[in-house]
């Protein structure tokens, strides 16, 4: 029989008296649920934000690229052959999804008074459209084939409103070439995805017309993009790409080709150790206040204890036991408060963002049971510990001493 578990269930029970520790330990309990209730929404919105942030990004593209090592940093490429030795192994590669074909070229959409400078990003029949399938405000999405070319394209609801078009509306761009080019396309959709850095410029057509501009043959274009199956594993998976490739080509990650995203990215991390910390602080404060005050409220049982020949670590296990049974009250209302905070903004999305500022319309939430696992053990860990150095207050109470105070 464990005797100190025995004990503290008999201290927990008696607990439904009013006693002096009874409100104290109300408000440790209140305190850990509303802590851990606010560590579960904010880990949830950020992991989101990151989450839906980084789709965004990789959706107009990839997760690594693959281009001419003389390529620079404009859109105006120099053109590799489609035909490469590595792409059966690379496609066969563990990690990897999906492999495509890009090409890229600079111009200008000009309609009436108003011009808009875009790219037109070429893709082929591989592309893989499943990003913009939830986009799309109008119209539908083209199809490519690689026999016949099509005048459709895709453009962005920014381009659409500024240039006043619509859906099935010829639209003429414009090359700045020697000779300069223009090429009439028909809208065939308009997308929105509120990363308004990439909505302003992409313009989404079948490659053969880029590769027509460019004066290229139809086996060449801009590069390639591939797609992983983890994001966690882009670092180890863009170096494995870089490793297979050809000498004169060069394999760039999502990360290295828009580090500023990445990086504003991380930087929320910061601010989510920051709240995890403060709440975790008070937390254990309200712990150990209420520790001390269970403590000095049965000083005459542990004097009796201690008369009885219970040791001092016993006695500390029995108060650490009680402590546990209200740390994991407090755990288990916090985890229903926030768990239900995050369902109920999942559902509803009541809490609505300027897309404009933070490029999504509604407040992201991420569910995650990993993290809800981390941050249940930490919590209790942590508070546990926390209790270690005031249990020693324990060792100083005398059995003669302990008995007279009551």
């Amino acid at each position: 029989m464990n005797t100190e578990l025995f004990i503290s269930r008999r201290i927990v029970s008696g607990n439904k008296a009013n006693r002096l520790s009874r409100p104290i330990i109300n408000i440790a309990v209140l305190s850990i649920a509303l802590g851990l209730a606010v560590m579960i929404v904010s880990v949830a919105i950020v992991t989101g934000f990151q989450k839906q942030i980084r789709e965004k990004v990789i959706g107009f593209g990839a997760h690594i690229f693959i281009s001419n090592l003389d390529e620079n940093s404009s859109f105006e490429t120099k053109p590799v052959s489609r035909n490469q030795p590595f792409l059966p192994a690379l496609k066969r590669m563990n990690g990897v999804s999906h492999v495509q074909v890009y090409a890229t070229k600079a111009g200008l959409i000009k309609c009436g008074k108003e011009i808009q400078g875009v790219v037109l990003k070429g893709v082929g029949s591989d592309y893989d459209w499943r990003f913009f399938k939830n986009k799309i405000i109008s119209g539908n999405i083209f199809t490519v084939r690689d026999s016949v070319k099509t005048n459709d394209v895709l453009i962005s609801d920014y381009q659409a409103t500024k240039l006043n078009l619509k859906v099935n509306e010829n639209v003429l761009m414009y090359f700045i070439q020697n000779p300069p080019r223009s090429r009439k396309f028909r809208i065939a959709g308009i997308y929105k995805t509120g990363m308004e850095e990439f909505d302003k410029i992409y313009v989404f057509a079948d490659i053969a017309h880029v590769q027509k501009l460019n004066d290229w043959a139809p086996d060449k274009v801009s590069g390639f993009e591939v797609f992983i199956k983890n994001f966690n594993d882009l670092d180890k998976m863009g170096k494995a790409v870089y490793q297979n490739i050809g000498y004169d080509l060069d394999a760039q990650t999502i990360k290295q080709k828009y580090p500023q995203i990445f990086d504003w990215l991380d930087l929320l991390n910061m601010n989510v150790f920051i709240i995890l910390l403060l709440m975790v602080i008070v937390s254990s404060i309200n712990m150990i206040s209420a520790f001390l005050i269970m403590i000095i409220e049965r000083t005459n049982m542990i004097g009796i204890l201690k008369s009885l020949g219970a040791t001092n670590y016993s006695v500390r296990k029995i108060f650490i036991y009680n402590a546990t049974y209200i740390i994991g009250r407090g755990l288990i209302w916090g985890n229903i408060i926030g768990i239900l905070l995050c369902i109920i903004q999942q559902k509803t999305g009541m809490i609505k963002l300027s897309q404009e500022s933070y490029y999504v319309s509604v407040v992201p939430i991420n569910l995650d049971y990993l993290y809800l696992i981390l941050l249940n053990i930490g919590t209790m860990a942590i508070c546990l510990l926390a209790l270690l150095l005031p249990s020693f207050i324990i060792t100083k109470i005398t059995p003669v001493k302990a008995i007279r105070a009551d």
